[in-house]
């Protein structure tokens, strides 16, 4: 441990130069950026600008482009809770509290709870980055599909079995997302499913733009039915309100806490932030006392996707360090480069380059300051957006929505799409129906299917592969237990109503 601490002090000494500070604060305000624009995604911002990084120092070039990183992280709950559209994948959890809270006046409270919980998943992350990274890296190892699968599982369950409303609806939007997960070219055969000869359908429906149809334009035409008022208008804007909201966080630490572990743990395995934001969500939901009030505006519910989301995100860039496995799309894409830098991550990497990889790692602690601080300057001018005529602001959101559509693939059959889910959504919310358990099935269906085929591959079809070691049996179990609660609560509640 000391000497980790002194290799991170020496890491602040690279990290915390004027040139590398100015391309942190760059960094995050291009990333805010990026993550605003749904469609866009982080992953895809990081990949943009990596080739204007070739000719700097790769030290000052992974710090810019993980800057960017963190401020996609933080831009992705702007356009969630202002507008009910998530500008990123993982930030469509904290539409679920995030916008009503906006809807009640609240966006700058909603706002604030937003980054600042961000800061601290991505805090804690860091801190197991520095101090657990050799532990982790043999954890890691021995994740192959059949463990990938019970993970999965794991956030399905619980979903449905933390869920305190119905579940037989939360089942059916869930078996409707593996269906529209299910489209397209089967990785494991290469064969097509339910393409219909549509020659647009082979990659099947893109997750990006089922969440802006399903949220963004699902929304504006509830909107428009209810009268083109947008609730939010009477948005506070003073910093007072970030001050205020600080002094209510400190009672919601054990849901920090519990989504920083749950972030973490998804982002080395790797499971991603978007599980991760959906698992942690569902658990607060369940532990909160308030769990039956969730998305109608609590900022618990806004607490623990974010913190999750970031812990995960942070995190994922361990096994990328450690074992040269990416944790998430934008980790696989600064793999890349370090690699067209001449850096091999590795083991090795933290002997070789001692100096570049102790930098990051200061790094992510003074940007995510850096980030914090940014946004949380810019709260009022966010909420601001709140007071502009519905009128006015629907037709903007409209065309970005539409932009960012037509970009993920360049394809207008994109746009027609997300106007299909805009009615989709709109259905669903009509009709009471949760569209989070959709989406999960949507964003996680193939590759939950892919890791249950690949696991049975191996052995023949034989299920019992999903108990065959401690690790993959435990996870399984947990899996099963949280499918199950319900009952097993009701049958416990009998038994202690009899002994009584």
């Amino acid at each position: 441990m000391i000497e980790s601490i002194t290799s991170l002090l020496q890491g602040f000494t690279v990290a915390l130069t004027p040139f590398n500070l100015m391309l942190m604060a760059i960094g995050i305000i291009l990333g805010v950026l990026i993550g605003v624009l749904p469609g866009l995604g982080g992953a895809n911002g990081v990949a943009i600008l990596l080739p204007l990084t070739f000719t700097m120092p790769p030290t000052s070039a992974i710090i810019l482009l993980s800057c960017i990183y963190w401020g996609a992280l933080f831009g992705g709950a702007i356009t969630s809770i202002l507008f009910n559209i998530p500008g990123e994948p993982w930030s469509v959890a904290t539409t679920f509290d995030g916008y009503p809270l906006a809807q009640q006046g609240k966006a700058g409270q909603a706002l604030t709870s937003a980054f600042t919980s961000s800061f601290i998943g991505a805090f804690v992350a860091v801190v197991m980055i520095t101090f657990l990274a050799p532990f982790v890296a043999k954890l890691a190892l021995k994740f192959g599909p059949k463990e990938n699968f019970s993970v999965y599982l794991l956030t399905f369950c619980a979903f449905v079995g933390m869920s305190k409303g119905a579940p037989w609806k939360t089942i059916v939007a869930m078996m409707l997302g593996f269906a529209l997960a299910s489209v397209g070219l089967d990785n494991v055969t290469g064969s097509l499913r339910l393409t219909f000869g549509q020659e647009a359908l082979l990659k099947g429906f893109n997750f990006l733009i089922a969440v802006i149809g399903l949220f963004g334009i699902g929304e504006i035409l509830l909107t428009i039915e209810e009268g083109l008022v947008f609730k939010g208008a009477k948005a506070k804007l003073n910093m007072q309100v970030v001050l205020e909201t600080w002094k209510e966080l400190p009672k919601y630490w054990k849901t920090s806490l519990r989504s920083s572990a749950v972030g973490c743990f998804m982002g080395i395995v790797p499971g991603g932030a978007t599980p991760a934001s959906f698992m942690a969500y569902g658990v607060a939901k369940r532990m909160s006392p308030d769990g039956n009030d969730f998305g109608k505006g609590k900022v618990e519910g806004v607490v623990a996707p974010e913190t999750a989301a970031h812990a995960a995100g942070t995190s994922a860039l361990l096994p990328m360090l450690t074992l040269g496995v990416p944790g998430s799309p934008t980790a696989a894409v600064l793999l890349g480069g370090l690699l067209i830098w001449g850096l091999q991550p590795g083991p090795l990497l933290f002997v070789e380059q001692k100096d570049f990889v102790w930098g990051l790692i200061a790094s992510m602690y003074l940007g995510n300051i850096v980030g914090l601080i940014i946004v949380l300057t810019c709260v009022p001018l966010f909420a601001a957006i709140l007071r502009i005529p519905f009128a006015i602001i629907a037709p903007v959101i409209l065309v970005i929505c539409a932009i960012g559509a037509y970009t993920v693939n360049n394809s207008m059959f994109d746009v027609y799409m997300m106007l299909v889910f805009g009615v989709l959504g709109y259905l669903f919310k009509k009709l009471d129906y949760p569209l989070a358990p959709l989406v999960l099935a949507l964003v996680l269906g193939d590759r939950t299917e892919e890791a249950f085929r690949q696991a049975l591959l191996g052995t023949g079809g034989d299920l019992s592969v999903f108990f065959s070691n401690g690790l993959v049996g435990t996870i399984t179990t947990l899996a099963l237990t949280l499918l199950f609660w319900p009952l097993v609560s009701k049958l416990l509640a009998m038994v202690r109503s009899k002994w009584k």
